[in-house]
């Protein structure tokens, strides 16, 4: 007989469906490392209870982090991105549009790893000084790079929903200047900065940005939430790509 949810079990039945979700996204890559294990290696699964235990983690992990950006992340950037507008103030809703692209990419954890990883590599390749304050201040300037290059692109983002300028104009333009700054960029810096063009639209960042441009287009008369609201992700994916490169020109030339 099928179970049906009251309002006193609601809550657990939200749950159990995102926990059901989780497992469904999961199992693709399950299947694949199952197949590869059994089939092509003809081994079993070494350390099988670590990496079970392991599993069962991440599902709990996903699962928790896909509700607490539907009842967190996702409302608390919509509603101030609307309160903003109906506020008027072009200033302080690009300032808050810059700052929340900062912000949220300094603290994202993908891009710390990789500009601590691409400092070590650095000390290693000779490229500079292996001493930690050398790898510290490498790995920060990365960092920044990185970060203000986010802001300023969350900022032209929210500037073209405000105006309502065609998205593929910028994105070609963009991709047109980072195919110049890679014929005169360092080719140290290049790798790390196509990299940093992904890591930063990562778990944090996502889901502030996007809910920020669909509460925005939401909110102005005369633009849609589908064709307007979407985009500013890839001005955070674009604009690292060109200030990383542009790093590298100021640091090893």
């Amino acid at each position: 007989m099928e179970a049906v949810c009251d309002m006193n079990i609601l809550p657990v039945c939200i749950h159990l469906d995102k926990l059901k979700d989780a497992c469904k996204d999961l199992l693709p890559i399950v299947v694949v490392i199952a197949f590869f294990q059994v089939v092509v290696l003809r081994q079993p699964l070494p350390q099988f209870r670590d990496v079970l235990f392991g599993a069962l983690l991440i599902v709990t992990g996903l699962t928790l982090f896909v509700q607490g950006l539907e009842m967190g992340l996702f409302p608390i950037g919509e509603a101030m991105a609307q309160a903003l507008t109906r506020k008027g103030s072009l200033f302080w809703l690009l300032f808050f549009a810059f700052f929340l692209g900062f912000s949220t990419t300094v603290a994202e954890p993908a891009l710390i790893a990789v500009a601590a990883k691409a400092a070590a590599i650095a000390g290693q390749g000779g490229l500079i000084d292996p001493g930690q304050e050398s790898l510290r201040q490498y790995a920060f300037g990365l960092r920044m790079s990185v970060a203000f290059s986010v802001g300023l692109a969350i900022l032209i983002g929210v500037l073209r929903i405000l105006r309502g300028w065609p998205v593929h104009y910028l994105i070609i333009g963009g991709y047109l200047l980072v195919m110049l700054m890679t014929v005169i960029a360092p080719k140290e810096i290049i790798g790390i900065a196509y990299d940093a063009g992904g890591v930063t639209t990562s778990t944090i960042t996502v889901p502030l940005v996007a809910a920020l441009g669909v509460g925005l287009a939401s909110t102005i008369r005369g633009r849609s939430p589908l064709v307007d609201g979407f985009g500013l992700i890839a001005f955070a994916s674009l604009l690292p790509m060109i200030f990383v490169m542009g790093y590298g020109l100021l640091l090893f030339q």
